[in-house]
């Protein structure tokens, strides 16, 4: 993700409703220099191993969502997987297909043990997808998210490295390669999810 992605997404930072399901820490809409302040640390971090984004586009060239790591600890070998999907391209399976790939980078390349997420009690479809890739709940931090005029309790979720790996086949058996998430422009076999069965 670079800086000039924001521009496209910017709409996404604008839909109050929306984004509150999603970020807690937002609660307003984002003009476009609020959302470069904000995300300022992502461009100019001088230790960038500590935070990895990347922008989900169609192979036309279309930003769909937001994919990332966050907190990267090479000590505790942990991170925060977060994901953003945009209105027009969700239950099409693009956000699971994501997830999957970064929990493979995360697990299978950048050598972390453990991921964490959350999510609102609410969000039933952040939940689902959690799920289907092997995340645990560990927890609910009570009334610990405040949107639309009332708390919401949030749910701590987290998958190892070994629950992955169990799930990871899986997963892969379930999902039909209609559509399929890559990292880079071309069809690399190794970083793609489905995963392929030729190599690159």
């Amino acid at each position: 993700m670079e800086r000039v992605d924001l521009e496209a997404v910017i709409s996404w930072f604008q839909d109050v409703e929306d984004l509150a399901r999603f970020d807690r820490t937002s609660r307003a809409p984002l003009s476009l220099s609020h959302a470069e302040e904000m995300w300022k640390g992502t461009f100019t971090s001088s230790d960038a191993s500590r935070n990895c984004w990347f922008v989900i586009e169609t192979s036309g060239g279309e930003a769909v969502g937001l994919a990332g790591l966050e907190a990267i600890s090479n000590i505790n070998r942990d991170a925060v997987i977060a994901i953003f999907i945009s209105k027009s391209a969700r239950r099409s399976g693009v956000g699971l297909r994501a997830t999957a790939l970064l929990m493979d980078l995360a697990f299978r390349q950048l050598g972390l043990n453990r991921l964490t997420s959350y999510y609102r009690a609410d969000n039933h479809h952040s939940r689902d997808l959690v799920a289907k890739v092997g995340c645990q709940i560990e927890g609910t931090m009570r009334q610990a998210w405040f949107a639309d005029g009332a708390f919401h309790d949030m749910i701590v979720v987290g998958v190892l490295k070994t629950d992955w790996m169990a799930r990871r086949q899986a997963l892969a058996q379930e999902l039909d390669s209609k559509t399929t998430v890559i990292f880079g422009p071309n069809d690399c076999a190794a970083w793609s999810w489905p995963p392929h069965i030729t190599a690159c």
